[in-house]
C-alpha cells in the first residue's frame, strides 16, 4: 500500500543530504520521460512504479516545501501529503501541458502555500478572538453614559440599531478604536465601518431626542 510505502522510506528521504541539494525542476529528457512512464503506472495501481517514482521525487518534493514552510517537521508531514496526493491523483497528469516533475513540484508548492494561508487564518481568527473577549459587555457600555442620558432609554436606542451598528458604535466611541481597528476587529471594510458608524449615530440622535 502507497502509506506503507510512504513510512518505510521515510527515514532516507529526510536526510539533510538530501534536503539541502538543489531541485532538478529541468533534468534530462530521458529522466522526465522515465517519470512520466511511472506516473502512468502509478495512474494504473503499479505500487512498485510509485516506490521507485517515490525514490525519484521526494528529495525535490522536501526542498521546494521546506523553502516554503521552513519548519522542517510541517515540511516532512506536507511531503507525505503532496505524495500521497501523487498516488491518488496520478491520473490527472497531463503531458502536454509540462513534465511530469513540474506537475508534482506544482502540487507541492500548491499544499506549502495552503498550509501557510491556513496557519495565518488560525492565527487571525486567535487574535480576533482575544480582542472580542476584550471588549467591554453591553451593559457595561451603557455604564459609562448613565450619568447623562436616562439608563432605559440608552438601552432601548441601541437595541434599535442593527449588530453591525451596534458594535461599531460601542467599539468606536465607547471603547475608543480608531475606524480602522474597528474594521479589522469586526473583519469588514473600513468603508463599510464609517458608513455603519454614520447611520448608527444618526438613529441614536433621532431615538434620545438630541438635537443636532
Amino acid at each position: 500500500m502507497p502509506g506503507e510505502i510512504l513510512s518505510g522510506q521515510h527515514a532516507r528521504t529526510v536526510e539533510e543530504s538530501r534536503v539541502n541539494k538543489a531541485v532538478p525542476i529541468g533534468g534530462p529528457a530521458s529522466a522526465g520521460r522515465d517519470l512520466q512512464e511511472l506516473l502512468g503506472l502509478v495512474a494504473r495501481g503499479d505500487h512498485e512504479a510509485f516506490s521507485r517514482l517515490y525514490d525519484a521525487v521526494s528529495g525535490p518534493v522536501l526542498g521546494l516545501v521546506r523553502a516554503v514552510l521552513r519548519d522542517p517537521a510541517q515540511s516532512e508531514e506536507v511531503t507525505q501529503e503532496v505524495l500521497i496526493e501523487v498516488w491518488r491523483g496520478a491520473a490527472r497528469f497531463q503531458p502536454s501541458r509540462g513534465s511530469a516533475m513540474t506537475w508534482i513540484l506544482t502540487l507541492a508548492h500548491r499544499r506549502a502555500v495552503d498550509r501557510v494561508r491556513s496557519a495565518q487564518s488560525a492565527t487571525d481568527r486567535e487574535r480576533r478572538a482575544a480582542l472580542l473577549e476584550q471588549t467591554p459587555a453591553y451593559d457595561d457600555v451603557t455604564e459609562q453614559v448613565e450619568a447623562r442620558l436616562e439608563r432605559e432609554q440608552v438601552r432601548r436606542c441601541l437595541r434599535s440599531l442593527t449588530e453591525l451598528q451596534r458594535q461599531s458604535v460601542t467599539l468606536a466611541y465607547y471603547r475608543g478604536l480608531a475606524y480602522r481597528e474597528v474594521a479589522e476587529l469586526l473583519a469588514v471594510p473600513l468603508g463599510t465601518v464609517k458608513t455603519r458608524l454614520r447611520d448608527g449615530l444618526i438613529r441614536l440622535r433621532d431615538c434620545l431626542g438630541v438635537s443636532a
